[in-house]
């Protein structure tokens, strides 16, 4: 298999982990391999991309986001 064969892997610059237990529950996030803090909602995630000047038109996009444990609607331990 060539190079241009082989499955496509993005490397979005935000990777969102998967839910932590707090009160309120919350997601590790890291911007550019570095950890930016906790996203409680998913109004933070596209705050904490605004501060590191990233526009995010789409949260289902992988090229755009990584969602680590759950989606863009899971901010609730399993």
């Amino acid at each position: 298999m060539t190079e241009s064969e082989s499955p496509r892997i993005s490397h979005p610059r935000i990777l969102v982990l998967g839910v932590q237990p707090g009160t309120p529950p919350f997601r590790i996030m890291e911007i550019d391999g570095e950890m930016v803090g906790e996203a409680k909602a998913i109004t933070d995630v596209l705050e904490y991309a605004a501060a590191y000047g990233i526009t995010v038109d789409d949260l289902d996009d992988p090229d755009v986001v990584r969602w680590v444990g759950g989606d863009k609607l899971t901010w609730h331990p399993r």
